[in-house]
C-alpha cells in the first residue's frame, strides 16, 4: 500500500478504515503490493490462518483481499470502490462431496458482510470445491479437498471496515475456527497434513 499524498481523499478514508479493520487473533493478516492494472488506485492485503499451537496439525486457510478505486466509478461497479477477495482452506473430504458447500460458502460471506453492516451493491463470485486423490508417490496422502471462495462486490462508500472484518471472518470459518456469531455450523477441521 503506497503511502502518498496524491491518495483522492475518498481513497485516503477507505485506506485509514481499512487499517481500523479488526481481526481475530487466529487471523495474521499484512499489507501486500497490490496489483496495478485493475484500477487507479489500489491496496491489497493477505491472511492466513494461524496455527492454534506451534507443533500441532492445525486447519489452514489463507486469502487476499484488494481494494480498486477508480474516481470515474465504472459502470459495472455501481460504486467508484470495488472488492476482490478470495478465500481458500482444506476440508475433509467428505465434506468436500456435499453439493450444498458452495452455497453455504457463499452464504457465510454474506452473512459477514450483512451482520457487520456492510453496504455494498454487484456482489458476484464463485466457490469451487476441488477433490483429489494422490498416486504413485503420492498415494499416501490419500484423498483431499478443498474450497475456494472467489468474490466482488461494490461498497457504496469509503467505510470499508465493515468488508475487510466480514472477510476475515468467512476465512476463518472456511478454515473450521469457530464463528463469532451463534447458531452458524462449522465445517469439520481436518486433521491429516494433505493440502
Amino acid at each position: 500500500m503506497s503511502e502518498s499524498a496524491e491518495h483522492p481523499p475518498e481513497f485516503a478514508a477507505a485506506l485509514d478504515a481499512l487499517r481500523r479493520a479488526r481481526h481475530r487473533d487466529d487471523l495474521v493478516v499484512s499489507e501486500i503490493p497490490a496489483p496495478g492494472s485493475l484500477a487507479p488506485y489500489a491496496t491489497a492485503l493477505s491472511a492466513d490462518v494461524a496455527p492454534p499451537t506451534h507443533g500441532i496439525d492445525s486447519e489452514l486457510g489463507t486469502g487476499r483481499f484488494v481494494l480498486l478505486y477508480d474516481p470515474d466509478e465504472p459502470e459495472a461497479w455501481g460504486s467508484r470502490f470495488r472488492i476482490v477477495c478470495f478465500a481458500e482452506a482444506p476440508l475433509e473430504p467428505e465434506i468436500g462431496i456435499d453439493p450444498f458447500l458452495a452455497d453455504v460458502a457463499w452464504s457465510w460471506l454474506v452473512d459477514a458482510l450483512d451482520a457487520r453492516g456492510a453496504r455494498y451493491v454487484a456482489a458476484s463470485g464463485t466457490a469451487t470445491k476441488i477433490l483429489s486423490t494422490g498416486f504413485g508417490e503420492l498415494a499416501r496422502q490419500g484423498d483431499g479437498a478443498r474450497i475456494e471462495l472467489r468474490a466482488s462486490w461494490s461498497p457504496l462508500d469509503s467505510d470499508v471496515t465493515a468488508h475487510v472484518e466480514g472477510w476475515g471472518e468467512l476465512l476463518c470459518m472456511l478454515a473450521g475456527l469457530p464463528p463469532r456469531a451463534e447458531g452458524v455450523t462449522v465445517l469439520p477441521r481436518r486433521r491429516s497434513r494433505r493440502g
